[in-house]
């Protein structure tokens, strides 16, 4: 290679910027992106505008029986109902402290020992046939047994939301934690990194996505058990409210706290899933 072509070369890729169309082929760019998120969006959209017509229609035009299935309209009235007395914020906030309590509980407890139990073989030994027997056990199978013990009041509501949140939060953290890529590991530890430190350095930052799967799944747990626990003995909280208005035949009230329900329960899953993001930015973008 001669100096002149040493000096042509820069300078003739310096003088043809690309244009949008050679940005494009190259790649998806900023604007390709949006465009694409925008028709996801639109997608969704259109499911939800068609469902909810389905559910206005089905009872307006007598294909079900209104008395059972109340249009949209007259549910969104009932909802506003409940919030203008106060009603519903009162059920919200009982039925946010339990599902919160039971969820936070889990957690503390069902992270740290899917760490023991994924680094530590002595306590796999002697945990995993507990855990095991106690995973087959549906949490709603147990609710007498928790009633029982702990009554009727809050605590045993808690304590039965705790439990059905702690098995896919304690189970997706063990799958985590075994499937840190073993290199990061013998890499820490070559540069002195050991025991508590090499946890929450290492494995626990590595095992962040898969622990949040289990999270979402026991927030999605938590509000079905919640909305049962509520069933029996509860004076206050969004089951409360959907059963008694089944008992008093108030049929657009009780969609207006199944569809309340929904609502919080989706929001929950779309605030855990942008703490994710928050935290794991060092993984590669999608």
């Amino acid at each position: 290679m001669t100096a002149a072509n040493t000096v042509v070369e820069p300078a003739a890729s310096q003088a043809i910027p690309a244009t949008a169309a050679d940005r494009a082929r190259r790649g998806p760019s900023g604007l390709r992106r949006s465009a694409e998120l925008l028709t996801t969006v639109l997608k969704r959209v259109v499911a939800v505008v068609m469902f909810l017509a389905i559910w206005q229609l089905a009872p307006t035009l007598g294909w079900v029986d209104r008395a059972f299935l109340s249009p949209f309209t007259e549910v969104l009235q009932a909802l506003w109902g409940l919030i203008a007395d106060g009603s519903l914020q009162q059920n919200i906030a009982a039925s946010m402290r339990r599902s919160l309590t039971g969820f936070s509980i889990a957690i503390a407890i069902a992270v740290p020992l899917g760490l023991l139990i994924a680094w530590y073989e002595t306590v796999a030994e002697v945990l995993t046939p507990l855990l095991a027997v106690f995973l087959n056990t549906a949490a709603v199978a147990l609710l007498p047994v928790f009633t029982l013990i702990l009554g009727i009041d809050d605590i045993s509501k808690i304590s039965i939301i705790g439990y059905a949140c702690f098995w896919p939060i304690v189970y997706n953290t063990i799958s985590g934690a075994r499937n840190v890529d073993p290199l990061l590991v013998k890499s820490a530890r070559s540069l002195g990194v050991r025991d508590v430190k090499l946890f929450y350095k290492v494995i626990v930052p590595a095992a962040l996505p898969t622990i949040f799967t289990g999270l979402r799944l026991a927030a999605a747990a938590s509000f079905l058990v919640l909305i049962t626990t509520e069933f029996v003995g509860a004076k206050a909280g969004l089951g409360y409210l959907i059963i008694s208005s089944q008992f008093n035949f108030q049929i657009p009230q009780m969609y207006a706290g199944i569809l309340t329900v929904s609502v919080l329960g989706l929001t929950f899953n779309y605030l855990l899933v942008f703490i994710e993001t928050r935290v794991t930015k060092w993984r590669p973008q999608q």
